[in-house]
């Protein structure tokens, strides 16, 4: 169980990286008005809109990826063990209280030691 929540935890984590990677490297909607007025957007590495169909579709993949290990994380996470059943509260009192170790007296302080008249 401990090894399965690891895994999760790491798709989780890889998946956020760079899906933040992916989300700042896309245009904007508002990209496409200056390539139409001669700003030179045409020249991308993946096309005028290939990277718009790429990069959404690969975000798209790993947010999905990103809130299935976030439901698995939550499922597992609230898993209890079969033995333990009501509120905190209740298992806290079957617990036997830790014993108390005796505090040794502390010394008098310098005030108590000066002589009043």
């Amino acid at each position: 169980m401990n090894v399965l929540l690891t895994i999760l935890l790491a798709v989780q984590m890889l998946s956020a990286v760079v899906m933040v990677g992916l989300i700042l490297v896309q245009h904007g909607k508002g990209a496409d008005m200056g390539a139409a007025f001669g700003s030179g957007g045409s020249g991308s590495l993946f096309g005028a809109s290939g990277s718009a169909n790429f990069l959404s579709r690969t975000t798209a993949v790993l947010a999905t990826v990103f809130f299935v290990s976030t439901l698995g994380l939550a499922y597992f996470g609230s898993a209890r063990p079969a033995a333990s059943s009501g509120s905190v509260l209740e298992n806290a009192a079957l617990v036997a209280p830790a014993p108390v170790a005796a505090i040794p007296a502390v010394p008098a302080s310098g005030a108590a030691q000066i002589p009043s008249k």
